[in-house]
Order: structure tokens, then C-alpha cells, then sequence
């Protein structure tokens, strides 16, 4: 997400980026989103430009080649809605519009976005703390009013616009919203603090953030013509405070070669398995 932006100095495997699998006759892919798509710090990491921290086994780029689909993967860490139809700044080289990797010929688009436009980072940031007693929701609700959930309303009719605009440029395409995997626990209240330093209370609150910009995907991509991609259900009991080798998505210290709070490969694949089993379906 934004703060991965900083990351883009960090040392990592290269490689050049590859067509996708496939000759002249194979169906094309377009991916398009955020860090949860682009796969930060996860070898190996692509050249264009590495500021979006994409990496050559993130979801899209497992799924597509098992497929045999050409892929078009202008994913890019930090990303907005307002980055499908504007060139994207990174602190290593700009992306350009993730709407230029659509055609009129594309058959499948997958997309993955909103998680920014609400500042999920920095709200896990804000939340992080080293006392597990202390919490943040009062950070985020002023009179009975919770300002994460109108940040998740406002962003909706921007979801909007996004999905509108993919089926402008890519009228065949199916569309496939992919939504966001669990970060913490799907049940209980107490988290597992230091490992995902969030406050025992917070816990469920942001558990319930999540499932409502989850929610709000889901019902955006209904209204809009396309079928959602539900990898939090997959990744229950795969959640960042599980050990390194169940969990899909890191805890704060990574265990695995991944960003903090972010999908770790073996989340990708969980990804790219319900993608084979819904796009091949």
C-alpha cells in the first residue's frame, strides 16, 4: 500500500519482465491493483519500475501462466482508484495509467483496489502500539461516528467508476474483484500481540474494518456486472498471527519474504488457486 513506497530501495532479486505464457493465439489478462496484487519484497521483483514492488510470483502472474493467458500486470504498490486513469509516482520511476494495460480484445481482468483510498496502512500504523492495553478506535470514532466507515462509503461510487471503466475499455472481458485477505484472526478478541502488535480491543475493530471494505467490494462488483475473487474466506486460519509456515500474509517482523501486513507467496498461490478454479471454470 502508500507507505511500501518507501520500500522500493530495499535489495531484492530481479529479473526482467517476461511476456506472459502463451503464443499469438492465447487469451489475455489484465491485472490491475494494488500491493496485495503487485506482491512487495516477494522474490522476484520486476523492473517496470520497481517502485511498484511487483513481484513475478505474485496472484496474477501464478494464475495466468497455469492458465496459458498473456498477462498485462500494471499492478503497483500504493495504488488508488485515481492510478487505473493517471500516470502513479513511486519513489523508483512511475507507473503509467493501470487502464493502459486494458484493450477492446482482453478477455479477463482481475482487480484489486480501494484498500488505499480508505488508508488501510496508515491506520494499521496508527494502531500499532507496544502496549496491548491501549487502543486506537477512539483515533477513529468522534461522537458515534466512525470515520473508517465513511472513508469505506466514500470510496464505493470510486469502485464505481473503476469497474465502469474497465468494461468501456474491455467490453468482453469478465471482471474479477478480488477482495482483501485476513490480516488478524477471524474470531476471538485478543489478536496475538507482540507478533501483530495491535491493542486486545482493536482486534475485533479492525477485523470488522476489513470485512466492511470486503463487504462494500463485493456489493460494488454485483452492481457493476462482476463476480468477486473471495480470497479472505480462502485465508482464514491463514492469518499473520499464525507461524511461518500456515500463515498467507505477514505479521509486522516477516517471517517470510514479504512487506509487513502484506500477502507472502504462499497467499499468492492461495489467490491464484481460486482464480484457475473461477477464470478456468
Amino acid at each position: 500500500m502508500r507507505s511500501l513506497r518507501l520500500l522500493a530501495a530495499v535489495g531484492c532479486v530481479v529479473v526482467a519482465c517476461g511476456a506472459g505464457a502463451g503464443g499469438a493465439a492465447a487469451q489475455s489478462w489484465s491485472a490491475l491493483g494494488d500491493s496485495f496484487t503487485a506482491g512487495p519484497l516477494i522474490p522476484n521483483q520486476l523492473l517496470n519500475p520497481i517502485g511498484c514492488l511487483r513481484s513475478d510470483r505474485n496472484y496474477p502472474h501464478q494464475a495466468a501462466a497455469r492458465l496459458g493467458y498473456s498477462l498485462a500486470d500494471a499492478s503497483c504498490s500504493g495504488a488508488e482508484t485515481d492510478d487505473m486513469t493517471a500516470p502513479q509516482s513511486t519513489s523508483a520511476g512511475t507507473n503509467p495509467p493501470q487502464f493502459n494495460a486494458l484493450t477492446a480484445s482482453t478477455n479477463v481482468v482481475t482487480v484489486q483496489i480501494g484498500g488505499n483510498d480508505i488508508g488501510f496502512s496508515d491506520i494499521l500504523e496508527t494502531c500499532v502500539t507496544a502496549n496491548p492495553f491501549n487502543g486506537c478506535r477512539s483515533d477513529f470514532v468522534h461522537g458515534g461516528v466512525d470515520e473508517i466507515s465513511q472513508a469505506i462509503a466514500a470510496t464505493a461510487p470510486r469502485i464505481d467508476a473503476v469497474l465502469q471503466g474497465i468494461r468501456a475499455r474491455s467490453p468482453q472481458a469478465r471482471v474479477f474483484v478480488v477482495n482483501y485477505a485476513a490480516i488478524l484472526p477471524d474470531t476471538g478478541s485478543l489478536g496475538c500481540w507482540p507478533q501483530v502488535p495491535l491493542a486486545f480491543a482493536d482486534v475485533p475493530y479492525l477485523r470488522a474494518k476489513e470485512k466492511e471494505l470486503n463487504a462494500m467490494l463485493a456489493q460494488r462488483a454485483a452492481a457493476n456486472g462482476a463476480a468477486v475473487v473471495d480470497w479472505y474466506t480462502a485465508s482464514i486460519g491463514h492469518d499473520a498471527c499464525k507461524g511461518r509456515s500456515t500463515r498467507w500474509v505477514e505479521p509486522l517482523v516477516p517471517g517470510n519474504a514479504a512487506a509487513p501486513f502484506h500477502p507472502n507467496r504462499n497467499g499468492m498461490t492461495g489467490a491464484a488457486n481460486l482464480l484457475v478454479a473461477q477464470v478456468g471454470g
